[in-house]
């Protein structure tokens, strides 16, 4: 075969990229070796790939490619997470159904990925909003319905009175509607549940299994699910014979309460104003505030403001009354909708009474001084020794707990309680593009579930998105009115969707048998195949995404449709791409879309530069030159393959007929199969592995130069071992060489070089040698050789000994291979 005189990556990639659709070179490969499971996030499919699309699928493909070049047999999947708000919105600007704006979408970006080279089995492509994946979302669904895992409530939720819709948090901007610009209420609603606190216990303690997982991700799961222990105890208040509950883990502190805090939402609070003077305006602020987002309130830079409500509330330990006042901080949804004010302890507390002038008394001393309300500017966390506290006074604040909370305990004040600041997951959604629930609601049997062998109820294709006072499901009176299962009277159908999280909490299993129509998986599959070896994403789904999956494959799991407890074994998070200092961004203006590249580069380019800018768990930071240099680097190697492939051959060679230079370069080629293969498995720092092939290839030029004649059977191999390096990481210029040097099959079939362990070392090392510490000299010497022989061999040195003179050698340090330090006193 002819090689041409320039690298032309378009002609190349067109070509193989044809060539591997037309063998089905990434099907899946049959149990039978070991298996391995890369999976990357799959995309929303917004129409556009960006370039952090391509550094997440970069990754994932050099494991897959790498893995299977070491006899794994991979499975190596893309998807759809293809229901969402996007597509509705596109629907209502556009006037056209989200299916077709969805599906256009998906076609673009599938294009872009095979223009890359991804290794993705298409047969196993998953689209979440196809009718043969959201009947078994259905199913799930309903299994978690059985289960007692799925239930209704009422939720208080962001209301538009103008669109008669909930609003989710990110939707409501400064109080108002995203949409229609109108004030935004908070109401309470009938919402559909999973109970994933049910799910709290095990979620916390199995995250000590996931050993591959990086830390900040295990902390960050830990904190949300906030298990804690402490006491649950009610303030009585008279003025209306009510007792009002609290939950705190600082039972320490209760001497020290000074006021008490309610939810604007606690539905004691009108009968509690009823009467009073402060009346009108408690409940004109409860409406206020109540306006105001869930994620507004929990802010810590949103403002902190109450007002008091003319009621007092009795202390169960001290009997002292204390203010009882609503502020916007706390949430009814969030444990009793009450706290106990305690600001001499806790700096919100310390914050807001400074703020009204609420009185504040110190319960808490530290051991080595004495605190001063007067000399204090904030508030005192730390632990201690109680005071003020009565009987208490003297204990350390941690066996003061304990004794705090035996003393309630046996007197019927309060008890302990473990309490999460996890919630149930609301998995309820007015909108029309996404998986409809499938209940029916009967008048003569209430809730009835739709039966599974009538999955998947449809979305209906007539719906109007123009008329903002209802849900689009709403407005399709077919799919709406139908038959009870049960009774045969006519019914109505639930008309809400599900959150689109919910496709994504399972679609990793349904990758090991995507064409199933009898189950969302067989079990027998997703076993072979689970858990997902390795799974790679951003770090923004550290909470959400990841923990909702977990939660699903342990429900799965307990329902015995697979033995995988988790679903992720092992965690990559990779970085952001940056520009000009911040995250890539249409809104910023400093995006780069992987289009041009692959146009003005092509695709290997695009790959290279993505992979070695950076280690992937770190943020990327785009440089134009680098990208230059990828595509230069690229060229380099195509030209020193073409010039040394004629003089190559296979077959093997005596290493001890080489000369010293053919000999240095078996040494690096077999030093760069270590590093390339260590930092590929070890520690997936593919810009070091790339690096080192790339010092190779720069020494293969020096050693052509060096060389009238290279060694055939040397250079035959380098040539093999170079292009198996980096096929992982630039498929299609590999693939182009190992054909036009003569070898036969694919490049990406071939087995993962391995190396001579002996071969790496060399036969003579440099050593510097330093005088207390001060490099002054520097040695060759064999390999190996002992320390008390090396000592002699750098005393020996004529600069050595002029420098030491007359001078008394203390000690000698020696660093064998390395090192000589020489201390003179």
């Amino acid at each position: 075969m002819q090689f041409n005189q320039r690298y032309s990556p378009h002609e190349i990639e067109e070509k193989w990229q044809k060539t591997w659709a037309r063998e089905a070179a990434f099907a899946t490969g049959g149990a039978g070796g070991p298996e391995y499971y890369v999976l990357e996030m799959f995309p929303y499919p917004s129409g556009k790939l960006h370039m952090g699309h391509v550094r997440n699928y970069s990754i994932g493909d050099v494991i897959a490619r790498f893995k299977k070049m070491n006899g794994f047999s991979v499975l190596h999947p893309m998807g759809w997470d293809a229901f969402g708000m996007p597509a509705e919105n596109a629907a209502i600007a556009n006037n056209i159904p989200p299916a077709r704006w969805t599906y256009s979408n998906i076609e673009n970006m599938r294009s872009l990925q095979k223009q890359l080279g991804f290794s993705y089995d298409w047969e196993r492509e998953v689209i979440t909003c196809n009718e043969d994946y959201y009947r078994w979302t259905q199913w799930l669904f309903l299994l978690f319905y059985e289960r007692g895992l799925a239930y209704k409530k009422k939720a208080v939720v962001n209301w538009c009175g103008h669109c008669n819709t909930v609003l989710a948090n990110e939707q409501v901007i400064d109080g108002k509607c995203w949409r229609c610009d109108c004030a935004v209420s908070r109401k309470s609603l009938e919402q559909w549940f999973l109970r994933i606190t049910d799910y709290a216990d095990r979620l916390l303690a199995d995250i000590e299994k996931l050993k591959g997982w990086p830390e900040r991700v295990k902390v960050m799961q830990e904190n949300w699910i906030g298990r804690s222990e402490g006491m649950e105890f009610s303030f009585a208040v008279p003025s209306i014979e009510a007792k009002i509950p609290v939950y705190t883990t600082r039972q320490d502190t209760i001497f020290g309460v000074t006021y008490m805090v309610l939810a604007p939402e606690h539905p004691l609070l009108a009968e509690l104003v009823a009467g009073c003077a402060e009346a009108d305006d408690v409940l004109a602020f409860s409406e206020r505030v109540r306006a105001q987002s869930e994620m507004q309130r929990t802010s810590a830079e949103f403002e902190k403001e109450g007002i008091f409500t003319g009621a007092y509330a009795v202390n169960p330990l001290t009997g002292g009354e204390i203010p009882i006042w609503i502020a916007n901080y706390v949430l009814y949804e969030y444990g009793t909708g009450a706290v106990m004010g305690v600001p001499a302890h806790d700096e919100r507390d310390w914050q807001f009474a400074d703020k009204y002038g609420l009185p504040k008394i110190i319960v808490i001393q530290p051991e080595d001084g004495t605190l001063e309300i007067d000399r204090m500017d904030g508030a005192y966390e730390g632990p201690g020794v109680m005071v003020n506290s009565g009987e208490f006074d003297g204990l350390g604040n941690e066996e003061g707990k304990k004794a705090v909370a035996d003393y309630m305990a046996a007197r019927s004040i309060g008890m302990r309680r473990v309490n999460y600041r996890l919630r149930d997951w609301l998995i309820s959604r007015q909108r029309y593009w996404g998986a409809p629930i499938p209940i029916i609601y009967c008048g003569n049997c209430g809730a009835v579930p739709v039966p599974k062998e009538d999955l998947p109820v449809k979305l209906p294709q007539e719906v109007d998105f123009s008329n903002f006072k209802k849900s689009p499901l709403e407005t399709a009176p077919a799919f709406v009115t139908c038959v009870c299962p049960r009774c045969g009277a006519k019914a109505r159908r639930e008309t809400d969707t599900m959150d689109t999280f919910i496709c994504s909490s399972w679609y990793y299993l349904r990758y090991t048998d995507p064409r199933n129509s009898d189950a969302p998986f067989a079990a027998d599959k997703a076993n072979y195949w689970m858990p997902v070896d390795l799974y790679i994403g951003g770090i923004e789904h550290a909470i959400l995404h990841l923990l909702y999956s977990r939660f699903f494959t342990k429900v799965l799991r307990d329902a015995g449709m697979t033995e995988a407890d988790e679903p992720f074994q092992n965690l990559l998070t990779q970085g952001m791409v940056i520009k000009d200092g911040a995250k890539m961004s249409k809104s910023k203006g400093n995006t780069v879309s992987p289009e041009e590249i692959i146009a003005k580069y092509g695709a290997d380019t695009a790959r290279l530069f993505i992979l070695f800018a950076a280690p992937p768990e770190r943020d990327l930071d785009w440089s134009d030159q680098g990208v230059e240099g990828a595509f230069r680097f690229l060229g380099r190697l195509w030209r020193i393959v073409r010039q040394l492939a004629p003089l190559a051959a296979g077959g093997g060679y005596a290493a001890d007929g080489l000369s010293k230079d053919e000999k240095e370069m078996r040494r690096l080629l077999n030093i760069t199969i270590k590093r390339v293969t260590d930092d590929i498995t070890q520690r997936f720092n593919f810009n070091t592995a790339i690096s080192a092939v790339m010092e190779l290839v720069n020494a293969l030029y020096i050693y052509k130069e060096k060389t009238e004649k290279p060694h055939a059977a040397l250079t035959g191999e380098i040539i093999n071992v170079l292009l198996r390096l980096l096929a992982p990481f630039v498929p299609h210029i590999t693939e182009e060489l190992w054909e036009l040097s003569g070898c036969t099959g694919s490049v990406h079939t071939q087995q993962w070089p391995g190396y001579d362990l002996a071969a790496t070392k060399a036969e003579r090392v440099e050593i510097v040698i330093q005088l207390n510490g001060k490099i002054r000299d520097k040695m060759t010497a064999p390999a190996g050789l002992p320390a008390q022989e090396t000592e002699r061999l750098a005393l020996s040195l004529p600069k050595i000994k002029d420098l030491l003179g007359g001078a008394r050698v203390a000690k000698v340090v020696c660093v064998p291979d390395k090192l000589v330090n020489i201390v003179v006193k």
